[in-house]
């Protein structure tokens, strides 16, 4: 950053090959936060054929199962020791609160921790009985080999974190390249792990790291023969063409790519209940899509309300929403940040138009700020929508910004078939104080996690993805490690006879 080599092939620091750089914005003001080295397609190449050669020579994966356990564990430490770094990075990085970045560091390290303890826990071996007292038949797993993994721009290092903390524990190498749009954790990131390699003398090339976009470096990462697996988390689009590209090898892949995601709201939880009540299903409906402006693939960005208390409930949570205190992520008094860029700015100003014109009622937001403190930054109000329906695309299409839209239902059988009628399925929350019926609706739902009166959280012992066109593939829990493994059955017969069907 700012004049040292940003990427990172075969253990070396280098720029990039032709001198290309980018300027990494902070959305909060406009202003440069840093420039880092942009990558070519040579140097993504070279990054590839790094990781491969240190595949092939074989130490990395051969190293015994503890002593990588030992390593997710000190980067674990190291990422406490230097987390005001990282989430000062993350906030000039993406805009959000640091308040926010430093829950994603501390999630980062649980990722590390949990890893560890699966990796050292979790042996590579499991015997079958086959009824055959003279065949020692086993089932191993084994590193997958050269990864290639993705990350977004709105969850820079944590979603880095999910993908290289369970490929290096399984023993495999990789080729790393975060969002051109936010480099600057992982790009530190990377700093703190080759410090963690050296106490671990683990070999060049286990690591490497490219920065630039999608479009001029995609090609070179997936279509590789030399990569054999792949791990996207971004857009639907993008993870459809990588996807195709990665057929053609027959590469696995692994894709998230983002949802639209339902939050119904039952009449019943003006109880106190179970369900909490009405002041937290509020706040959780709030919460559920305005934090972090929106940027989350998992928002509760619709909001599916029994017709009995819409009104009263979507006009408390607009009075809400209409209150966030927006501002500089380094300012400890802001709720939320600015959106990633201009870019996306006039993307979400474009589906607020949009709304309008298809006849969702406005009740709230649909502006940008007028704060003069907010200017120079790419804020936008908490927008909500009433009166929507299927038919329109606010309600369609994943916005990935600060909008609500607000359908209605009158029957269990409606809230559930309206919270399934997307071509998303990442995750959706239900909120009821009768359990029979929040049991009934969780198991209903085609979504990938299912939160009954809560929403938002995870857990890395828990596998994280989605159904339908939210991708294919699981991150987190034990699945998430086995993404980065092989299987092989070895049949070992301690007898050999001959098998005598052919006589002559």
């Amino acid at each position: 950053m700012d004049g040292e080599p940003d990427l990172y092939i075969a253990g070396t620091w280098r720029h990039a090959s032709d001198g290309g750089t980018r300027d990494i914005i902070n959305p909060a003001d406009g202003s440069v936060a840093a420039v880092v080295d942009e990558a070519t397609p040579g140097d993504a190449r070279e990054a590839v054929a790094a990781a491969r050669a240190s595949f092939d020579d074989g130490a990395w994966r051969a190293t015994p199962i503890a002593e990588r356990a030992a390593l997710l564990d000190r980067i674990a430490d190291l990422l406490q020791r230097d987390k005001e770094e990282l989430a000062t990075l993350e906030t000039r990085d993406t805009g959000k609160t640091l308040a926010e970045s430093r829950i994603d560091i501390d999630d980062v390290t649980s990722v590390f921790r949990y890893y560890a303890k699966l990796v050292g826990a979790d042996g590579d071996c499991r015997v079958v009985d086959v009824g055959d007292p003279a065949v020692i038949s086993r089932v191993i797993r084994e590193p997958i080999g050269v990864c290639v993994l993705i990350a977004p721009w709105n969850y820079p290092l944590l979603q880095m974190s999910w993908k290289i903390a369970p490929a290096l524990g399984a023993g495999c190498t990789m080729v790393a390249k975060p969002s051109e749009v936010t480099p600057l954790s992982t790009i530190a990131f990377v700093h703190l792990l080759e410090e963690a390699f050296q106490e671990f003398a683990v070999p060049a090339g286990v690591v490497n790291l490219v920065q630039g976009s999608g479009a001029v470096l995609g090609e070179a990462l997936t279509a590789s023969a030399d990569v054999d697996f792949i791990s996207f988390t971004g857009g639907l689009a993008t993870g459809q063409t990588i996807s195709k590209t990665a057929a053609d090898n027959v590469t696995k892949v692994a894709v998230e790519l983002g949802g639209k995601n339902p939050h119904i709201v039952f009449a019943d939880v003006r109880g106190t209940g179970d369900g909490g009540g009405w002041d937290a299903a509020g706040d959780r409906g709030l919460t559920g899509v305005f934090l972090r402006s929106g940027q989350v693939c998992s928002a509760g960005t619709r909001l599916i309300v029994e017709e009995s208390i819409a009104d009263e409930f979507v006009a408390a949570v607009a009075a809400r929403a209409a209150k966030i205190t927006m501002g500089d992520g380094m300012n400890p008094a802001s709720e939320t940040g600015p959106l990633v860029s201009e870019q996306h700015r006039a993307k979400v100003e474009a589906y607020v138009e949009l709304g309008i014109s298809e006849g969702a009622t406005l009740i709230t937001g649909g502006a940008r700020p007028t704060d003069p403190a907010l200017a120079k930054g790419s804020f936008y109000l908490p927008t909500i929508f009433d009166r929507c329906d299927r038919s329109m695309r606010i309600v369609q299409e994943e916005t990935f910004g600060p909008i609500l839209t607000v359908e209605r239902f009158t029957t269990e059988a409606e809230a559930i078939a309206l919270g399934n009628d997307t071509e998303y399925g990442l995750a959706a929350g239900v909120r009821t104080s009768d359990m029979a019926r929040g049991e009934r609706v969780v198991r209903a739902l085609r979504h990938g996690t299912v939160w009954l009166n809560d929403f938002g959280y995870y857990t890395a012992s828990a596998e994280w993805g989605g159904f339908g066109k939210s991708g294919n593939g699981r991150e987190l829990g034990p699945t998430g490690l086995a993404e980065y493994q092989e299987m092989k059955h070895i049949w070992h017969n301690t007898a050999p006879t001959a098998a005598g069907w052919f006589k002559n």
